[in-house]
């Protein structure tokens, strides 16, 4: 699995459902296609999608954040195991190593 951290409010919940539903949105449009034709063909009903990109994209504007994680990646505590090693810095600088 992935060691990536996921969060949990309300926001990124309801923007995590953007993809599903315009997948059943689409083929809600194909089988109304199938079916009836005519008028509902795809290319008088394709709007739908705009309207269901809106719906959600407006949802998750106006749903809370409360505890929502900012960073995909928690940062790295110094001197921890998996760490990467700290490079000294230079106490005096303009002056290169070998001068």
């Amino acid at each position: 699995m992935s060691d990536r951290i996921r969060c949990a409010c309300r926001r990124c919940t309801i923007r995590g459902l953007m993809g599903p539903a315009v997948i059943i949105a689409v083929g809600v449009l194909f089988l109304v296609d199938q079916m009836r034709g005519g008028y509902f063909s795809f290319g008088n009903t394709y709007p739908v999608i705009l309207i269901v990109i809106g719906a959600i994209s407006l949802a998750a504007a106006a749903a809370p954040t409360d505890g929502h994680i900012s960073g995909s990646v928690p940062p790295a505590v110094p001197g921890a195991p998996g760490s990467a090693p700290t490079v000294p810095q230079n106490q005096f600088p303009g002056q290169g190593q070998g001068q």
